[in-house]
């Protein structure tokens, strides 16, 4: 049996004739002998009216209660969908994703998938042609439905895939693939044929909004090839697959760009072991999530300790480091909002040198002070006033080439 997932987003299903487009593609797919997974989101814009109702009803809505309004949204998608399908004589039928059923944890409102019922699925598959499920949505294992977080619905098209075995999963989206950096930043940024899990990963955190975080670490750990492509056009869009010699020749692939970001800063805190922990522990057990850090060099046994977190989230953060503050010795606690991160990213950096020196020596150029620096093998991110974002990544991609075709040599 060949089976094919595809997962078309909200745009891709807003009304009847949009819906149409998604059918010529899925008998596309029949045609060419495919058992076919068609994994939908909710209508462009019904996510956001739901909780928008929700705020009218609470202050602040039930975590649970919350997760059972919004899977209503992919349930009117797929049930739709497949009166579309079946009026064209094609076997099909709709599955929530408590039907499967998509086991998740409690984690309500962004939950992560812990199994899927492999066996129910292929025998639905021996008697439909094709399977219209609802993403974005499971259970736990006591039956309270679940939802995935925002474009889990890519989540779930590639747990499908991998637990399916499908021979690639197809995500559908408003772009035509996944560019050298954001056309609408770069003019001349260029559509990317391929791209490796790693820097789709890189990529993704970044702020780049083309594939959710989550769908892209799934497809790394199952191997499930990812072609990202328009629903609106028959050109072929970018894979995201392992990486091979090829991807690994190119030094940079692209530049990302991430403007939810705050920078805060603690002063002449102690510099002492459990400091640290003490500073980190209390964010982690409200959920803040930190990314970069930095610890000035000790002066008379104080230092200064800068860390970045989500704009959405620094109210909460400050609230919480106000409390220790004192316990730590921390002299003040500035922040900052008006700071954007940039990224420079590719798996060519494990082999390749200077990259770090390139990037330094090009916002230098456009006078762009660096404010925080980290790295990984493969990604180069640089904290800087937020009013030179959209500078920064166009003079970047420049100076690494990538309006052109790669040349697959070394620096």
């Amino acid at each position: 049996m060949k089976i094919i997932v595809q997962k078309f987003g909200g745009t891709s299903v807003a009304g009847l004739e949009r819906m149409k487009q998604v059918k010529a593609k899925v008998e596309k797919k029949l045609k060419k002998g495919y058992k076919v997974v068609v994994v939908l989101s909710a209508m462009a814009g019904e996510t956001d009216r739901l909780i928008k109702l929700a705020m009218e009803f609470s202050k602040k809505p039930d975590p649970s209660e919350m997760d059972v309004l919004l899977t209503t949204g992919e349930q009117v998608s797929v049930a739709l969908f497949s009166m579309l399908l079946k009026d064209a004589g094609i076997k099909a039928r709709s599955l929530l994703g408590f039907q499967i059923p998509i086991h998740t944890d409690k984690a309500y409102g962004k939950a992560r998938i812990l199994d899927i019922d492999t066996e129910k699925l292929i025998e639905l598959l021996k008697t439909n042609d094709v399977l219209v499920v609802a993403g974005f949505q499971g259970c736990d294992f006591q039956q309270n439905l679940t939802t995935l977080g925002r474009g889990g619905s890519d989540t779930s098209a590639v747990a499908l895939a991998a637990a399916l075995n499908a021979e690639i999963c197809e995500i559908y989206t408003d772009v035509d693939g996944v560019y050298t950096t954001d056309p609408n930043v770069c003019s001349n940024a260029r559509k990317l044929p391929k791209i490796a899990y790693d820097e789709m990963l890189e990529m993704a955190s970044m702020g780049a909004k083309v594939l959710q975080i989550r769908s892209v670490e799934f497809a790394k750990k199952y191997n499930v090839p990812i072609h990202v492509r328009s629903t609106f056009s028959d050109e072929p869009g970018t894979l995201v697959v392992k990486e091979d010699e090829v991807m690994e020749s190119v030094l940079v692939s692209g530049i990302a760009y991430d403007k939810d970001q705050a920078r805060i800063t603690l002063t002449e805190v102690y510099d002492e072991p459990g400091v640290a922990a003490a500073i980190f522990e209390p964010l982690a057990a409200h959920n803040i999530v930190v990314d970069m850090i930095v610890q000035n060099p000790s002066h008379e046994g104080r230092t200064d300790i800068t860390f970045t977190v989500s704009r959405k989230e620094m109210d909460d953060a400050i609230k919480i480091i106000d409390r220790i503050k004192d316990e730590i010795g921390a002299k003040e606690v500035l922040y900052d909002k008006n700071v954007a991160k940039v990224s420079v990213i590719g798996v060519g950096m494990r082999n390749h040198s200077g990259v770090a020196a390139i990037a330094f020596r090009t916002l230098k150029s456009e006078n762009i002070n660096i404010l925080m620096i980290s790295t990984s093998e493969i990604k180069i991110s640089c904290l800087i006033e937020e009013k030179y974002t959209e500078l920064a990544v166009r003079t970047l991609h420049e100076a690494f080439g990538l309006d052109k075709e790669p040349q697959m040599e070394s620096l």
